[in-house]
């Protein structure tokens, strides 16, 4: 590892955002350090000494001597840099970046993992809303064979502390977004938008990294070639000092990099190895698709027939009433293993709206569909519309399979 000698700091690399086959350690020049930990930080100093304390001892009690902290600072004006750097001799396993004419978290941190002597390359934001204490369980995950262990907030155990149905909206979002984009990247996670995790270096060794923004983990995926990938549920907590990094222009940004890496890397990446697809669940889903096919059916003659209201809000309506049908199935029989831990009435309401919110879509696409075959291909109104059930079950049932069923309260 290279250091500066007059102060200590850590070269920043420069050229592409590569990262290097193992290199040996360069205390004993043979042997390899376990895990590099990189803590990108910009005016943390509230913040860094008590994450350095944290990390240190929890490291020390698991893999003492086999690990490194690296702090990589964006020459923050508060001179957190600084701060980190008066704690190495207290912290020897302490290493501190200071980048002066760069900036943005997903290049720190891969700055970070080029002047890292990790087999196993990690990140963990500098202001605690990662709860340090999940660490230990992304590495015996690693341990145990993953190429890739994200901490989720979208699996069981996951959440997020007290986020305004705004922010949560957006991350969902941003999410779904990116399934429609990126199908073949972001359905491999629940949660795709994470920055705590850790990967194997080997996964991400020689391959030219092109981040745009914060979302590290999109790039990792996207680009690595990551075979086995796990999930640690985990809940975000709001920061206790310092002030929120989240702007508008990093969504900006986040779309800036969907649209990035479906053109560079086709969709998949190098990624579309080993899918585990849950086949009972789908043919419980399709069943009651089905269900809802004769539902959707009946109310639609009805409407028609009996009211006569025209095509397209026929086709709404019915397809409404065939939500409720289908989400009172789906949470008691499809995602019953889920919906059995969460059967508070506000619960289910809120899995309801998840569900009603992905069917609208459907519903939209529905109406599309039906009104493309019935008014420009003419075809029978009866058969356009049991091919548009068709389509928008299919699309019903991937995204809620990758939005995850389970609602995140908050704790």
């Amino acid at each position: 590892m290279k250091t500066n000698s007059s102060n200590s700091l850590l070269t920043v690399s420069t050229g592409p955002l590569k990262i290097s086959e193992l290199p040996p350690n360069p205390c004993t020049g043979n042997e390899f350090i376990h895990l590099s930990l990189v803590i990108p930080t910009y005016k943390e100093r509230d913040n860094i000494r008590n994450i350095v304390s944290i990390l240190s001892q929890l490291l020390d009690e698991s893999i003492a001597g086999n690990y490194e902290l690296i702090v990589v600072d964006d020459d923050s004006p508060d001179r957190t840099w600084e701060i980190a750097q008066s704690l190495t001799t207290e912290y020897p396993q302490l290493r501190v970046m200071r980048r002066q004419q760069e900036r943005g978290l997903s290049s720190a941190v891969i700055r970070g993992w080029q002047a890292a002597t990790g087999s196993v390359l990690g990140v963990i934001d500098g202001d605690l809303q990662h709860p340090p204490e999940v660490l230990m369980q992304l590495l015996r995950n690693i341990e145990q064979g993953a190429d890739l262990a994200v901490a989720s907030r979208h699996v069981e155990g996951g959440g997020v502390s007290s986020w305004s149905v705004v922010r949560r909206f957006l991350s969902r979002g941003a999410q779904l977004l990116g399934l429609v984009i990126l199908p073949g990247v972001l359905g491999r996670v629940s949660d795709p938008m994470s920055g705590y995790f850790m990967v194997r270096r080997s996964a991400i060794a020689g391959a030219t990294l092109n981040p745009v923004g914060y979302k590290i983990l999109l790039e990792v995926i996207g680009r690595g070639k990551v075979d086995q990938v796990a999930e640690v549920g985990y809940v975000f907590c709001e920061r206790k000092e310092g002030e929120s990094k989240v702007t508008w222009k990093q969504y900006i940004d986040y779309i800036h990099h969907l649209v990035r890496l479906r053109l560079t890397t086709g969709g998949a990446g190098r990624l579309s190895r080993k899918v585990n697809f849950p086949v009972g669940r789908f043919l419980r889903f399709g069943l009651v698709g089905f269900s809802g096919v004769f539902v959707d059916l009946t109310v639609f003659h009805l409407l028609r027939t009996v009211i006569h209201l025209g095509l397209t809000r026929s086709t709404i309506l019915s397809a409404g009433v065939a939500i409720i049908n289908n989400f009172l199935w789906n949470d008691l029989w499809t995602f019953s293993d889920i919906s059995q831990g969460q059967r508070a009435p506000h619960q289910r309401f809120k899995r309801f709206l998840k569900f009603s919110a992905v069917c609208l879509a459907g519903v939209i696409l529905q109406a599309l569909i039906i009104n493309f075959l019935y008014n420009v291909l003419e075809i029978n109104q009866y058969l356009a519309k049991l091919i548009a059930i068709a389509v928008a079950t299919i699309w019903n049932f991937w995204i809620n399979l990758k939005l995850s069923w389970r609602v995140t309260d908050v704790k």
